[in-house]
């Protein structure tokens, strides 16, 4: 499946695609959070009870420009 259109070259066709971060705390995927990046006091990220959205990815297979994409809410 592809769709869209490449935004640097207007390719038409993106390859669908997901940005990978299996780090702790996280389902598998890279998530977008809402607001300002806010550190804890031992330095880790504060992700507690903030909105949450994953990150789908299109590729261009013309010129392999990545568009990423807030898409649904988790």
């Amino acid at each position: 499946m592809s769709d869209g259109k490449c935004t640097q070259c207007g390719h038409e066709g993106l390859e669908p695609g997901f940005v990978s971060d299996a780090q702790a705390q996280t389902p598998g995927f890279a998530v977008w959070v809402e607001g300002e990046l806010e550190r804890g006091v031992f330095g880790g990220v504060k992700l507690w009870g903030r909105p949450k959205w994953q990150v789908d990815a299109r590729r261009c297979p013309n010129c392999f420009h990545l568009e990423l994409f807030a898409g649904r809410q988790l």
